[in-house]
């Protein structure tokens, strides 16, 4: 699977915690589960730009 997030990006977000491997993995997947629900709602409603709103 691709990674999809940038682990320096959440490290830094994170900073006064400690990250586990493991969260990067689950952090990635909800993240491109949600990605996949965006597009989806945006080709539901004949476009082919995601918006905001597909959130």
């Amino acid at each position: 699977m691709a990674n999809t997030i940038v682990k320096a990006a959440v490290k830094e977000h994170l900073d006064q915690m400690n990250v586990s491997a493991d969260f990067y993995d689950e952090l990635d997947e909800e993240v491109s589960t949600l990605l996949d629900d965006a597009a989806r709602r945006a080709e539901d409603n004949d476009r082919r730009t995601v918006q905001s709103r597909d959130l």
